[in-house]
């Protein structure tokens, strides 16, 4: 079905910015106003799409902007819009009522994780997104692992997209439990597919209305997609006489049954509403005369004690539910006073957290903040508690995407820009410098492992350096990029093809440097040898102004046992102290003197770069079982020892297994090319998890967990998505010639992929992945490994 064209404006008149901006800043600031959240989601879930129609919604834009016409406001990087997906996580505020939402529109694609990991760490609450002809998507489950990793405990589920053919709300909601995501997902909103009661009998796809079950009203959109709400009555009797929507319309009957299931559903998780509902007279539409602000309250605690997901839905695309999102963000969602355990003085010291770093050809580098306490000011010395260095805020932003708006301060509960910061990186701490403030540092953000690297050639002698600048600039941007030298070579190491390809697109188009990129290769891991990693002697003799001293550093080493988890921080290791408490990555000690921060030091450059393969090493244990430093020498001598002594007991263990990362993959394709697909797959060391008929019954999963009971949960009827049908069922025309498959394989056998499904299945296949994690290799293919990067015989 064509969809039709929406006019698009590329700027905001001046005089319209700024009053915009005025209403957005305006007096005031009330942290209990404050939202701070995300949208995440899969892949092409609309998330880019949802911001523009929430942009649209709250008058910042008066018209909106479309992905396919590289016109949106938040994806304004040249890549972004030449290939209509979002790369980086974009922040912008949006006054909404008596609300101000400090809105960070994240990427979908796997490849560009960290982004969502430093988007996670900074919000207090989440609107996920799910394609409701999809359902829950592989990457669905990842951005949700993230939001757990990170505390986001109170979240929205949008089921977008009901405009489709083969949209289904029901199976939907029902994929929330089949995945886990949440074992009480509750319905705030059901969509009215059309007003027209015969379209529900020819199953015709779409979402013209829908009907709020807490505040008991229904919206109705137009063909202008003007839209207008109308009260419900609270008497079941009194739907006979409806102006608004036909009285033989099939949802009318089901609609107390809805709202009377979720509120007894919600009393399950309220004593006081479950009184409320106990006292209410007997009959079949007493449930409909529960007023909106008795419920609202029982919700919001339910919502911020994460003992529900609240479900609304529509389509962002038609800026349909839109209204109903922002609505419930504001309503339900935790501000900056909801998450803490005390709150912050007006006067107390400064605690910020720099949640991304980003580089601007006019005004230089850009700080990312979230304040955490006490208030932020212009041309303020800071410190940077997590590398100890001084550091002056020399101006403030308010950013809107790729516009800006200098202010004064940044209060408690802020997100904003520091202009001016020379040293602050992705994850760093920054405090005042008053004695009364707590140097300690906020919890990091974690950078995901690099799984695939290129050599990075520059043109000429002359340009090594610029190439080497632009490098590091872009890692300063990207944590997730990697940067080495090797051999005399300089490696780039990324998330995926397409991160390495933006990398590179970004080294030309913003850095304007001269290279070449050689062939890509994936990034192995080395495990710990099968011999004794028991040094009989574990010292290091080094000299210090010409004097001679021994430093011991005593390490127990083993490997991590099937179903230990490594630490990210550490790359998949586990780095304990003395006493068994994990110890944290170099980068977070702020006190250059502490012994543990040097010997942590060692510990990092060794497991960086094995002694046998020069590969990284994973799923190692390593314990500082305690050292022994000579009076008068200085601590930083422990980093070298560390390092060196690590070394030569992973040496003498000898040459691990080796690992390399695989992927998850699901590849749509017509059932006549099914064959060649699985062939193609299990000759490129694939292996098929799951055929299935549409997209949405191939779960994929390593791990067969039972999904969470429907009891306590209300799941509509399937009729209320009429055209949910032209996805499953027998009388199917597209389901016969439709298949998902779902598969695991090596990502070295995958790299051409694109190339290879375009030529088996004529074009017409699609496919995405996301990362699977490392597994360990077969003795044929470690010899292969070991020739490819030079260490074979």
């Amino acid at each position: 079905m064509l969809r039709p064209v929406i006019q698009v404006r590329r700027a905001i008149p001046t005089a319209r910015w700024i009053l915009v901006r005025r209403l957005a800043t305006a007096a005031g600031h009330d942290p209990s106003k404050l939202r701070n959240m995300a949208l995440v989601a899969h892949i092409d879930s609309g998330k880019t799409t949802l911001t523009e129609s929430i942009l649209l919604q709250s008058n910042y834009l008066s018209s909106a902007g479309t992905v396919d016409t590289g016109s949106t406001t938040t994806d304004f990087l040249p890549a972004e819009r030449e290939r209509g997906i979002t790369i980086q996580s974009a922040s912008i505020p949006v006054k909404w009522k008596n609300w101000t939402f400090n809105l960070i529109d994240t990427p979908g694609h796997a490849d560009f994780g960290m982004e969502v990991e430093s988007a996670s760490r900074v919000v207090d609450g989440a609107v996920v997104l799910i394609d409701s002809v999809e359902g829950v998507e592989a990457q669905t489950k990842g951005v949700w692992r993230q939001l757990d990793r990170y505390g986001v405990r109170s979240r929205i589920m949008f089921l977008n997209k009901l405009d489709r053919a083969g949209a289904s709300f029901g199976s939907s909601l029902s994929s929330l439990l089949t995945n886990r995501l949440h074992p009480k997902p509750m319905a705030l909103a059901l969509p009215i597919a059309s007003f027209d009661p015969q379209d529900y009998t020819h199953g015709e796809p779409g979402v013209q209305g829908l009907v709020d079950l807490v505040n008991w009203e229904i919206w109705k959109w137009n063909e202008e997609g003007q839209s207008s709400r109308h009260k419900l009555p609270q008497n079941e009797e009194d739907f006979k006489a409806l102006d608004f929507i036909p009285t033989t319309h099939p949802i009318l009957p089901h609609l107390i049954p809805a709202r009377t299931a979720l509120l007894e559903n919600l009393s399950m998780f309220s004593e006081d509403l479950m009184e409320t509902l106990l006292n209410l007279s007997s009959g079949p539409s007493a449930y409909a005369t529960v007023p909106a602000s008795q419920i609202m309250p029982h919700l919001r605690a339910a919502t911020l004690r994460n003992e529900i997901l609240p479900v609304l839905c529509g389509s962002a695309f038609k800026h349909i539910g839109t209204e109903l999102v922002m609505n419930y963000v504001g309503e339900l969602l935790p501000s900056p006073l909801d998450v803490i355990e005390k709150v912050p003085v007006p006067n107390a010291p400064l605690r910020m957290l720099a949640w991304k770093v980003g580089w601007d050809k006019r005004k230089g580098w850009m700080t990312f903040v979230r304040i955490y306490s006490g208030t932020l000011t212009k041309q303020s010395t800071i410190l940077n508690s997590t590398r100890n260095q001084r550091e002056k805020a020399s101006k403030l932003l308010l950013l809107y995407a790729s516009q800006a708006e200098e202010v004064d301060t940044l209060p408690f509960g802020s997100v904003g820009v520091v202009l001016g910061l020379k040293y602050t990186r992705t994850g760093d701490t920054l405090v005042s410098l008053n004695r009364g403030s707590d140097n300690s540092t906020l919890q990091d953000i974690i950078l995901p492992p690099a799984v695939i690297s290129a050599s990075v050639i520059p043109q000429s002698h002359s340009d090594l350096a610029p190439v080497q600048d632009a490098l590091q600039a872009l890692a300063r941007t990207d944590p997730s990029v990697r940067v080495e030298t090797h051999e005399g070579q300089l490696l780039v190491h990324g998330m995926g093809s397409l991160h390495l390809e933006i990398v590179e697109s970004r080294l030309k188009d913003e850095w304007n440097v001269d290279f070449e990129f050689g062939k890509r290769r994936v990034s192995y891991r080395e495990g710990l040898g099968s011999g004794d990693t028991t040094l009989e002697d574990p010292t290091w003799t080094t000299e210090i102004a010409g004097k001679r001293v021994q430093v011991a550093v005593t390490f127990n080493i083993r490997s991590l046992e099937d179903g230990e988890r490594g630490d990210p921080l550490w790359d998949g290791n586990v780095v304990l102290d003395q006493h068994g408490t994990p110890l944290r990555s170099p980068e977070t000690y702020n006190d250059q003197t502490d012994p543990m921060s040097n010997v942590t030091n060692g510990i990092s450059n060794t497991l960086s770069n094995s002694p046998n393969t020069f590969l990284p090493l994973s799923r190692l244990q390593v314990q500082v079982a305690g050292y022994e430093l000579p009076p008068d020498v200085p601590v930083s001598v422990l980093a070298g020892a560390s390092a060196v002594i690590l070394r030569q007991a992973i040496r003498q263990a000898g040459m691990g297994p080796l690992m390399e990362p695989y992927i998850r993959m699901k590849i749509n394709v017509h059932e006549d090319v099914l064959g060649k697909i699985v062939k193609d797959l299990t000759e490129h060391s694939g292996e098929v998890l799951d055929l299935a008929t549409d997209s949405t019954s191939a779960s994929g999963e390593e791990e067969a967990l039972e999904p969470h009971s429907e009891d306590g949960v209300y799941v509509p009827p399937k009729w209320l998505s009429p055209s949910s049908n032209l996805s499953s069922g027998s009388n199917s025309t597209s389901s016969k010639f439709k298949r998902s498959v779902q598969a695991v394989a090596p990502l070295s056998q995958m790299l051409d992929y694109s190339n290879r499904l375009r030529a088996l299945s004529g074009g017409h296949g699609t496919f995405e992945m996301v990362n699977a994690g490392f597994r360990e290799v077969s003795s044929a293919r470690k010899i292969e490994i070991l020739r490819e990067i030079g260490r074979g015989a």
